[in-house]
């Protein structure tokens, strides 16, 4: 008994990529999810399919990219929409999307309201220079004193062992008697 592939219920025709306006990056990474869709292949299918077709595309990477929000980089989408079986006149459709869409981002000015931090300036009198920033504090770390190491810790071990065994062979360890008389003897 034969069984025929299974046919995709998606139409034959590749979802195109966003052209609107409003479209950011977050709609781009849905749109190629809806491709993905549409091609019905895996991440290891994907991966095998662009080295058919000339690009570079590790699963992880497939995955990592429908996985976040942010724009992916133009040579993933291009080995992404050739390997989900998009031609090459869409398949550049969907690179000059995402080129436009990069462009808006870079050229629009920050969301937040806040305003970026304007320069400090040296209190030094004299100064040509602006004060520069000093570099962001990194997380405390002991120093290497602080933590004994391995070696230090053997050595300590070597040592009390050396102690220990040197009172021992001096009788400190023994039980004794005390002395009550003491005889002198003269001659």
């Amino acid at each position: 008994m034969t069984t025929a592939p299974p046919t995709p219920r998606t139409p034959s025709v590749p979802p195109a990529p966003p052209t609107s306006p409003g479209t950011d990056a977050a709609a781009f990474v849905a749109a190629l999810r809806r491709l993905k869709a549409w091609s019905g292949l895996s991440y290891r299918q994907l991966e095998r399919r662009a080295v058919e077709v000339g690009h570079v595309l590790p699963y992880s990477t497939a995955a990592t990219l429908l996985g976040r929000d942010r724009l992916p980089r133009k040579e993933l989408v291009a080995a992404f929409v050739a390997a989900c079986g998009v031609e090459d006149g869409d398949a550049q459709a969907w690179v000059d999307a995402r080129s436009d869409i990069a462009c808006r981002d870079a050229a629009a000015p920050p969301k937040s309201e806040e305003k970026p931090p304007q320069p400090r300036r040296s209190l030094r009198p004299g100064r040509s220079r602006p004060h520069r920033p000093s570099r962001p504090s990194r997380p405390h770390r002991p120093s290497r004193w602080a933590r004994p190491s391995r070696w230090a810790s053997a050595g300590a071990a070597v040592l009390l062992a050396a102690i220990l065994g040197g009172a021992a062979a001096q009788g400190a360890f023994t039980e004794t008697e005390e002395v009550r008389v003491t005889q002198t003897v003269t001659r």
